[in-house]
């Protein structure tokens, strides 16, 4: 019986090869981008799982309340980390992690080290990061020991055992010994590294050993390993009173109170809106997830639509099976075994799309998601499932319709398809292009979004500017000077920081409106005498440093326009002359600048100061001229060289490095511009196979109405007309829905655009003409057939 219905299947397949081909086609692609998007959402939930203990561990993060806001935090201060394992018995270890990034010499080789971190000795004690060699009670226990990974190993040691061997680190050669080598980090880990550091060697590195009784300074991510059947709940209520026994006394004096709160391991890369090693967006998730689900219902929308469509055509195959003596569920038996096997060769052919396109997909979602499809025999199996439930379920609906034909009627030839089924065909159209609307429009929104952030005026000019980080060389200042000899070098200055590059938070007491010394925590930036006028800032009250008044060196500062208004100034002149102390420096505010957009379009501007510490300088800008490029770098290459020849000359250009803070928005466009086109694509194979059967219908018809005279456009119109009314009730219903939807979206963006009513003028039309282009391709065609050869029986 079995075997019947498979060769029933097949010959109906090969009897309607175009109908068979747009089922399938149409499957295998839904089948496809749902099996991708399966595998981006279950990339981005499976953050940290490979943690045996991940249940059980917590990263600790800080709300800093001032008098005038509210500072989120994921770091927090050194103490944390002791005093919560010594004071909570529910506490059973605590480790604390501080990214830098170390200058690695061994030998000549050297490499500026960026994914390095700071960890205690109890790293390997709450995560799991498995050594291939060494101890993980005792790697990180001495000063100056390192752990590297595989990669590492590999870079600087090559086919060597590097247990035990030194490596120098910092610009002054510290020695440091190799304790341990790890396993490379997998990629669905939110703490990345490629070398670990002891924490106890903070006092050979920086010339200061951690802080443990500094309550103010957030510098390290700290994470809690609770106890099993603890309660973080329970511990973290506990918390204010923590915070008052160590720290009460100085937060009333200082005015600035911590309050600690936990996360969930596992909860930090998707939900946390914390800074962090790495983060992600929930957001993102649920919204893909949502596309998969509608791309497969169009495909299944397409099968039940082409299926019940040619209802007619099988309705006396339906009813001689009757008549032999078939029962109904046999009938509804093989309609759905057709079903399946359609579902199962497009199964077959969407593990070859998919197997094609990973490679693209991992470069359109900006990770590696998965190096092959055919590394998980489980998803694979899901998908098999799936594609098996997808045919039952497609299959189910046309399996009742044909089966429940009365062969009387049907033989008789009084067989009629009803308006029921015409109803329903039109409705599962409106809601195929429902959703395509709804994607085309919301891809060009994110893209205008992705637009509007780059085309806004930033405040400053980030054009032909290359940044180099000297990490504080000692020999900084001579190779500044060498580039005055450059060409190609139009100005150059030393900072903390770059726009889009993060910047200091400092505590500080600033004189408000009122006269008192406001406490606050204040974003800063060290800067030499050329910053303001190397990014082109605008002054708009009071003056830029000047090396013409020996105390801006030592008792100046200058503030934007936001720290005016913060400090209550009607107006940023009256903001000019009031003190400060901050850092152990006290003075006078010099100058406001307008406010320049350091962070994030996502983010709001923020108070920023600014004062010269050339201790402080890390980076240096140089503002190049644009012809002769490749040459100008080569001889700041060659300075380099001749003034730090201990580190590799490594540079970007800031505006590069100011875009990539918009990756991830840029891989979510890219990725919803491509599923929006496989929607629509799929889509319009449902809509051609429909008009291409509506046409055949119709095929009498249109010959007597060519004999009456009736000319190919009058026929084109006729015969689209009623799938383009359908397309204009899409788009009424999708107009709202996308608007609704991507004004959510929006929300994530402190500056954002407007969706305007052109967006869905412009989404209708392109739907519009797609859908025209697709039925009019059958149109035309049957427009220009003879009428003689569709009326040679009548």
């Amino acid at each position: 019986m079995i075997r019947n219905y498979i060769k029933t299947a097949f010959r109906s397949l090969l009897r309607h090869k175009a109908f068979s081909f747009i089922n399938i086609a149409g499957l295998a692609v839904g089948i496809s981008a749902c099996f991708l998007i399966f595998l981006y959402v279950s990339f981005e939930t499976s953050y940290d799982d490979f943690h045996a203990k991940g249940d059980r561990i917590y990263r600790v993060v800080t709300d800093t309340k001032t008098p005038s806001e509210t500072i989120s935090q994921g770091a927090t201060t050194t103490p944390i980390a002791i005093n919560t394992k010594k004071d909570f018995p529910e506490v059973e270890d605590a480790v604390r992690l501080g990214r830098d990034g170390f200058l690695v010499r061994r030998g000549d080789v050297k490499f500026q080290e960026e994914r390095s971190v700071l960890a205690d000795s109890t790293l390997f004690n709450v995560f799991d990061f498995p050594l291939i060699s060494g101890d993980k009670n005792t790697a990180l226990r001495e000063p100056m020991s390192v752990v590297l990974s595989q990669t590492a190993a590999k870079k600087y040691f090559g086919n060597s055992n590097p247990m035990g061997q030194q490596i120098q680190l910092t610009g002054a050669a510290i020695n440091a010994k190799i304790t341990a080598v790890m396993k490379d980090i997998p990629k669905n880990s939110q703490i990345v590294a490629d070398m670990f550091v002891s924490m106890s060697s903070t006092k050979q590195i920086y010339g200061q050993p951690t802080q443990d009784s500094e309550w103010t300074n957030h510098n390290y991510y700290t994470y809690l390993l609770l106890k099993p059947h603890a309660d973080f709940k329970a511990l973290q209520a506990k918390f204010p009173a923590f915070m008052e026994f160590h720290h009460g006394k100085e937060a009333k004096e200082l005015q600035m109170q911590d309050f600690l709160s936990l996360e969930p391991l596992r909860d930090v890369y998707l939900k946390s809106k914390r800074e962090g090693f790495v983060t992600g967006n929930i957001n993102n998730v649920y919204i893909f997830s949502i596309v998969a689900v509608f791309i497969l219902l169009i495909a299944c929308i397409n099968f039940i639509n082409l299926t019940t469509a040619r209802s007619a055509e099988r309705a006396k195959e339906v009813g001689i099976r009757k008549v032999v003596g078939a029962a109904r569920f046999q009938l509804a038996r093989q309609f759905i075994s057709e079903s399946v096997i359609i579902c199962l060769i497009a199964f077959i052919v969407s593990l070859i799309v998919c197997a094609m396109v990973l490679p693209l997909f991992n470069q359109l979602a900006g990770k590696e998601i998965s190096g092959s499809i055919f590394n998980s025999p489980l998803d694979i199996l899901n998908l098999f499932l799936l594609c098996v439930g997808i045919g039952v379920l497609a299959g189910f609906y046309p399996s009742i319709i044909l089966s429940s034909f009365k062969p009387v009627s049907v033989l008789k030839g009084r067989f009629s398809t009803g308006t029921g089924g015409l109803m329903l065909r039109k409705s599962l159209v409106v809601f195929q292009f429902t959703i395509s609307i709804v994607l085309i429009a919301a891809t060009i929104i994110v893209y205008r979004q992705l637009n509007y952030m780059r085309s806004q005026d930033l405040g400053f000019s980030k054009e032909q500017t290359i940044v180099i980080n000297t990490n504080y060389d000692k020999n900084k200042d001579a190779f500044k000077q060498s580039l005055s000899s450059v060409p190609g070098v139009l100005s150059t200055s030393y900072s903390s920081h770059v726009p889009g590059g993060g910047s200091n938070g400092a505590y500080s007491q600033v004189e408000n409106k009122t006269g008192d010394m406001q406490k606050t925590n204040l974003d800063l930036y060290f800067v030499d005498f050329d910053y303001i006028n190397q990014y082109n800032l605008k002054l708009i009250a009071g003056r830029a440093f000047s090396k013409e008044f020996p105390t801006d060196s030592t008792q100046a500062m200058v503030i934007n326009e936001s720290a005016a208004r913060m400090l209550g100034y009607g107006s940023p002149q009256e903001a000019v002359g009031r003190k400060f102390d901050q850092w152990g420096r006290q003075g006078k505010i010099i100058g406001v600048l307008k406010d320049f957009h350091y962070k994030s379009l996502q983010q709001n501007i923020t108070p920023l100061v600014m004062r010269i510490e050339p201790w402080g300088f890390g980076v240096i800008s140089i503002k190049v001229a644009g012809n002769n490029l490749p040459a100008t770098i080569k001889a700041i290459g060659n300075k380099w060289t001749q003034s730090i020849p201990n580190r590799p000359f490594e540079y970007y250009f800031l505006d590069e490095f100011f875009d990539r803070q918009y990756r991830a928005e840029n891989n979510f466009g890219n990725l919803f511009l491509n599923f929006a086109v496989l929607a629509i694509f799929i889509s319009c194979l449902g809509l051609l196979g429909l008009s291409s059967y509506s046409t055949l219908q119709r095929t009498k018809e249109i010959g007597i109405r060519k004999v009456l005279g009736a000319s190919v456009s009058g026929i084109v119109n006729l015969l689209s007309v009623d799938f383009i009314k359908l397309v204009l009730i899409a788009l009424i219903i999708a107009a709202p829905v996308a608007w609704f939807g991507m004004n959510k979206w929006l929300q994530d963006f402190a500056y954002r655009t407007n969706i305007t009513w052109w967006v869905f003028a412009l989404t209708g039309g392109v739907s519009v003409l797609i859908a025209f282009a697709t039925i009019s391709f059958q149109a035309i065609k049957a427009a220009l057939a003879n009428p003689v050869k569709s009326l040679r029986t009548e």
